[in-house]
């Protein structure tokens, strides 16, 4: 065998070794946070937002002030929370992200390695008005 089959039989093993996620490229999704108090409106627009492990989910404050990004943790694994936790930057408690003042605020959140599934999250100042959103982890 010659010195650059030999290396080209290794970087081929190694290739294979990598996991998928490394080499792609993340996507981002955008979900604005929208409030209109005078028509009592409080919206994360997309509500729902599919996303990979990876792909990073920006919520960006669109209108009103004071919002936040809180998932739901009922029912959630111990492994499943602990990864939300993690990454939820600035975290300010339990699957609580700090409180996002002034318009054009963003908040960036990595999507970790979680079972696929839906994972509800919602903006704790404005919860009683129902402003709800959901992940969906593909």
């Amino acid at each position: 065998m010659t010195r650059l089959s030999a290396v080209c039989g290794l970087a081929a093993v190694l290739a294979g070794s990598v996991p998928p996620a490394m080499g792609q490229a993340r996507t981002s999704h955008l979900v604005r946070l929208v409030a209109d108090s005078a028509e009592r409106s409080y919206r994360f627009e997309p509500a729902t937002v599919s996303a990979r492990p990876n792909d990073v989910v920006i919520f960006r404050v669109e209108s009103g002030s004071a919002h936040s990004v809180v998932f739901e943790g009922s029912g959630l694994a111990p492994q499943v929370r602990a990864a939300l936790n993690r990454a939820l930057p600035g975290r300010v408690g339990d699957l609580r992200g700090p409180l996002l003042i002034g318009e054009g605020t963003e908040y960036r959140v990595i999507v970790p390695a979680i079972p696929k599934g839906n994972y509800a999250f919602f903006c704790l100042p404005h919860r009683a008005y129902d402003m709800r959103g959901e992940l969906k982890v593909r």
